[in-house]
């Protein structure tokens, strides 16, 4: 089972995306998790590439659009939670 975190660095935060930091990790989180498992499901034997890819994707998915606009992960961290599925 993959248990991604997201933490947002305060120090590229304005002053109003950091009064919603908390809320924000949290929905950014909440939305990669479900990715994980749908990605995870749904695995078949693809490159640690493709699933780093679909989970980008996935978690942009199930987020409001302006949120998903903004969501620029970590890709080196993106990359372990796929490592972690295709690993499982």
């Amino acid at each position: 089972m993959v248990d991604p975190q997201i933490t947002l660095d305060p120090q590229s935060l304005n002053p109003v995306e950091e009064k919603l930091r908390g809320p924000l990790e949290d929905q950014l989180t909440s939305a990669l998790k479900a990715a994980a498992d749908r990605v995870g499901a749904q695995y078949s034997g693809q490159s640690v590439d493709e699933v780093t890819a679909a989970l980008l994707e996935e978690t942009k998915a199930g987020l409001h659009p302006d949120i998903a606009a903004g969501f620029h992960p970590d890709i080196a961290e993106l990359r372990h939670v796929a490592e972690a599925i295709v690993h499982n």
